[in-house]
């Protein structure tokens, strides 16, 4: 009889003023996604007795690979897979891929999806497991809970059309964004829309789970559709004037 494998593991190490590196567990081994700073990372992974297999970085900004240089110096074998892109921008990259590109990690089948827009190469990555219904998306700053990355090299235009590749997977996938900002961008939701009620139940359970430490997020494609302004976007122009008012909203 074949020994029945293991299901992986996701688990969120906070740190810095709100991002979220995730670190995706199978069996004795790890992968860290977009990891901030290193030492926290370190120190997770040692207390639990893992191997750092890979870093799966979706871009540049130091936030999301700061924490690099530290943690393959400690496991110099781990892959550092980026976007073949940004070899300037990300040099730690020892795995570089492109868009549709298809790769396997820990006993699952990873696509690369280019989701441009925060930055001018954005990589998400998507994540299913053979003979389970468990699909998992890694979006960097493509989308938040309840919102979306801000528009620093890209444009309005490659964000929708981003956002419109993310709404296209199964509903049921587990969105885990790289940073906490769900309660924000639902109050902010609320203020253009006040009578919404998926958006104003999911603003009480998200408050109800910060306030006991609790993330709020992994959140799914299902819960976003119905609560991120963004996603129910109609056209370039709505997520534009929404993403314009977002930036100089105030809390």
């Amino acid at each position: 009889m074949s020994e029945k494998k293991s299901e992986f593991t996701i688990h969120p190490i906070t740190v810095l003023q709100d991002n979220i590196v995730w670190v995706w567990v199978h069996n004795c081994n790890a992968v860290v996604v977009d990891p901030s700073i290193s030492s926290p990372v370190k120190k997770w992974l040692l207390e639990k007795n893992l191997s750092l297999k890979a870093i799966l970085q979706t871009h540049h900004h130091d936030d999301h690979i700061g924490g690099t240089k530290g943690l393959i110096k400690k496991w110099p074998k781990a892959k550092v897979i980026a976007s073949k892109k940004e070899l300037k921008r990300i040099p730690f990259q020892t795995f570089s891929v492109n868009n549709n590109d298809v790769f396997h990690l820990m006993d699952s089948k990873i696509s690369v999806i280019e989701v441009h827009g925060h930055t001018n190469n954005h990589l998400a990555f998507y994540i299913s497991k053979e003979n389970s219904k468990c699909n998992i998306l890694f979006p960097g700053d493509t989308i938040f809970g309840g919102g979306c990355g801000r528009l620093l090299e890209g444009t309005a235009k490659q964000m929708f059309e981003s956002l419109c590749k993310l709404n296209a997977l199964p509903e049921d996938t587990k969105i885990y964004p790289a940073h906490e900002y769900t309660e924000n961008n639902l109050k902010w939701a609320l203020s253009l829309i006040s009578n919404d009620l998926s958006i104003t139940q999911r603003l009480k359970i998200v408050q109800n789970k910060r306030q006991n430490g609790i993330p709020s997020l992994p959140t799914t494609i299902l819960e976003e559709r119905k609560t991120n302004l963004f996603l129910r976007a109609k056209n370039v122009e709505e997520l534009s004037r929404l993403r314009k008012h977002k930036d100089n909203w105030k809390c």
